[in-house]
């Protein structure tokens, strides 16, 4: 852990609530929560990207967050800010906002601040993570170099209109622990050439996914024994095999070996905004338009020039300051240069962007405010790679076709005539015409979980389904778990409990009250097409799916085909996300095209031959299953309904199964079954002779360590990794903690009382002698 890092963390190590952040913590591990929960974060300016920035970090974890704005509410910050109201306009805008974001998270100490910022503040609040928003030029540089002097993680993050920019400067060197956060990837090694090379051949047809660069250590290599439990930097000729350099002096490889990923932590040096405006370091997040992040780090500095060249921002779809706004970035490509920062300047994109910079857009904010929230955990924690330096979005095809892209035609939106509107700030990019439109429309929100929520406060921001003729319909067969509080930010501790469609309507409903918001409780289903008819999908403009599993998915996206109304599917893993958006008779539908299925694990190599730490977590899913899942389903169903159970047995399955799942039953419920603990204690010993001796024993009896094949080739070699037998110790923790637990298991299967006892259960366990078969107690399915 790098030193900035371990003086985030006091000596008192805060407790994780792991029922509150159980999904954050499989995605960003303990030690990483626990650093978040020594994060004092200010945000400054609470306009609708603060707000999304500052709900984020709360629902995240940070020890204390800070919300900061000089500034009062106009109506112009209605369009994004969500925890604004008609009547608090005039209000400081940090004060208004408190409130409701303290309601987020109770770990989380949330204060508001209307004072200048200053050293003294800074010093004061122990602030070690700065995230500037929509502030003015000269501000960011002041700001940015003072952090990048300090030591504080500062992050600058701006929307205008359909634009936005993130900046990030950690320091000057930062440490980033896990980069990608996935699992060290290990392969089986087939053969390690004797050469100046050292190519290593895997044993798979997949690809390795090694990146060039990356470290990798391995083990239990024979003959070539020097390369063991030492780390070598590859070079990757191709996605199947790696090199590790010369290998001439070392033995020649004979068999076996898995070569492991290692992760190593990576400095990243950053530099200060300044240094940053003038050479800076972009992200590129759209392949397709490859020059858009140099045009736009040229467009925000000139928004600053314009402001002070005519005291004014850029007037909405007007053509004269739109041409005025170009010539100050033509200057600012060449001032001060040997050659134009840019040679690819794009003058319709730039003045896309002086005709909309003035707007201001909740989807904007939410995918900006993501983006610079996931940035601001990064500071803190070193996980994940950090964005270097700048980046650039835009989201300009949301305009008609023959605007965003270059076409003589005019595209003269009509415009709002007085600021007193809540949609101002949204009129201004897309016209009153189309503002009409989304309010008179009728979309479909199913599931209302994070994805849900988000999605209905962004229907809300827009005012979709907000006009008399407009609504907006959501379902969610769930009720809210504490988990759900963490990312679902429409909820409340209160509502623990309570329907999640019914209770996210109230809470958008309060966002805007004119929203026409309708919740039902049934899932979108075969059984519920009485609920969801002809007449329900016919009167849709469109349906959105915030759902958790492809069956639902599959069943929404075939009544969008059948009734021809466009999808939005969206999911989330972890930090990866996708969207897809189906419009009918243009693009595919959801079903059209499925992700590859996972790799399925052969059952004679689940068994006989794993070789990867996947093929044992499976082979331990299947056993648990037989062992303690399936049996006890089964006869749960036998006893509701013994005919029934009987009968469906008899007619779907084969004569195989069959008498697996009869065998199952009998053991369960017959003479065969444990009466005591002790009778639990013995069943489990003797599971653990028949699972890690005895099959193992038999394995290499019919195939022994020094098998040679009809080809003269060794058996066990390549992907087979050659066993051993286990003798059972008691004083070995991990052979005591499988008695404990298979027989504490069985117990609770057949209502036993059970004993955490592990002296107990370890003097029962020793007296066992002559461990048998455990056929008769063996459930498997």
């Amino acid at each position: 852990m790098s030193t900035t890092l371990q003086q985030q963390m006091s000596v008192d190590t805060p407790d994780i609530d792991e029922s509150l952040y159980s999904r954050q913590l499989y995605v960003m591990g303990k030690e990483a929560m626990h650093q978040l929960a020594h994060a004092h974060v200010l945000i400054s300016g609470m306009t609708g990207l603060g707000v999304e920035i500052a709900k984020n970090i709360i629902l995240g974890g940070a020890k204390s967050v800070i919300v900061h704005d000089c500034e009062k509410i106009d109506y112009a910050d209605l369009s994004s800010q969500y925890y604004f109201k008609e009547s608090d306009v005039g209000q400081n805008r940090a004060q208004i906002a408190l409130e409701k974001l303290a309601e987020l998270n109770s770990y989380v100490v949330v204060t508001c601040s209307t004072e200048k910022i200053d050293e003294a503040f800074l010093t004061k609040n122990r602030i070690n993570v700065f995230v500037l928003t929509n502030s003015n030029l000269d501000e960011q540089i002041k700001v940015g170099d003072y952090c990048h002097k300090s030591g504080i993680k500062f992050i600058n993050a701006n929307t205008k209109g359909l634009f936005g920019q993130i900046f990030c400067d950690f320091g000057k060197e930062f440490q980033v622990v896990d980069t990608n956060g996935e699992n060290p990837a290990t392969h089986v090694v087939t053969e390690i050439t004797h050469d100046e090379y050292g190519i290593i051949f895997l044993g798979t047809e997949q690809r390795h996914g090694f990146e060039e660069g990356t470290y990798v250590t391995f083990q239990g290599v024979k003959g070539m024994v020097e390369v063991n439990n030492k780390e070598f930097q590859i070079t990757v000729p191709s996605p199947y095999t790696f090199g590790i350099g010369d290998t001439r002096n070392f033995g020649i490889y004979e068999v076996g070996g898995t070569v492991t990923e290692v992760k190593k932590p990576e400095i990243v040096k950053f530099k200060s905004f300044s240094e940053s405006l003038i050479e800076p370091e972009m992200l590129i997040s759209d392949f397709a338009k490859m020059s858009m992040p140099s045009n736009l780090h040229l467009a925000f500095q000139a928004l600053s020039q314009f402001r002070q060249q005519y005291n004014a921002t850029p007037i909405p779809w007007d053509e004269a300051d739109a041409d005025k706004f170009y010539q100050i970035v033509e200057k600012l490509n060449i001032e001060n240069r040997e050659k134009p920062f840019t040679d690819e300047l794009n003058k319709h994109w730039i003045k896309l962007f002086s005709k909309t910079c003035t707007g201001d857009l909740c989807p904007m904010q939410a995918v900006i405010g993501g983006i610079a929230a996931q940035e601001a955990m990064k500071a803190v924690t070193g996980k994940f790679m950090p964005i270097r330096q700048f980046l650039y979005f835009d989201a300009i095809e949301c305009l008609p076709e023959n605007v965003y892209q270059a076409s003589d035609e005019v595209f003269e939106p009509k415009l709002p005539q007085t600021k007193n509107s809540r949609y101002y700030s949204q009129e201004i990019v897309f016209g009153q015409d189309f503002q009409q439109k989304i309010c008179q429309s009728k979309y479909f929100v199913v599931g209302s979980g994070a994805i849900g929520c988000e999605m209905l406060k962004n229907f809300a921001m827009m005012g979709m389904g907000c006009s008399p003729e407009g609504a907006i319909y959501v379902t969610d067969m769930d009720s809210i778990e504490k988990s759900n509080l963490n990312r679902q930010f429409l909820f409340r501790a209160w509502n623990i409990g309570q329907m999640k469609s019914k209770v996210a309507a109230e809470a958008v409903k309060q966002m805007n009250p004119s929203m026409n918001i309708t919740a039902f409780v049934e899932g979108v289903l075969p059984e519920t097409e009485h609920i969801y008819d002809d007449t329900f999908f016919e009167g849709l403009t469109g349906v959105v799916n915030a759902l958790d599993n492809i069956k639902a998915r599959e069943y929404i996206d075939q009544r969008c085909v059948y009734y021809k109304k466009p999808l939005v599917d969206s999911g989330t893993l972890g930090t990866k996300a996708s969207v897809q958006v189906v419009v009918p008779l243009i693009t595919e539908s959801y079903s059209s095209t499925r992700d590859p299925p996972d790799p399925s694990i052969p059952m004679c190599l689940l068994h006989n031959f794993p070789n990867l730490i996947e093929h044992t977590i499976q082979w331990a899913r299947d056993n648990f299953a037989g062992l303690f899942t399936n049996p006890a389903q089964q006869t749960e169903e036998f006893l509701k309904n013994p005919k029934e159970f009987s009968e469906r047995t008899a007619k779907s399955l084969s004569d195989y199964d069959r008498n697996e799942i009869i065998d199952n039953v009998k053991r369960t419920l017959g003479e065969e079954r444990p009466k005591n603990f002790d009778d639990c204690i013995k069943w489990s010993r003797n599971l653990f002779q028949e699972q890690f001796h005895n099959t193992i024993a038999q394995l290499l009896y019919n195939f022994p360590s020094d098998q040679i094949t009809a080809n003269g080739d060794r058996f066990w070699s390549g992907n087979k990794r050659c066993p051993h037998v286990l003798q059972f110790d008691v004083n070995n923790p991990t052979h005591l903690d499988f008695i404990v637990a298979a027989s504490n298991l069985l117990a609770h299967i057949h209502h036993i009382p059970q004993t955490r006892d592990r002296e107990y259960i370890a003097r029962e366990v020793s007296q066992i002698r002559n461990c048998i078969s455990t056929k008769i107690w063996h459930y498997y399915t």
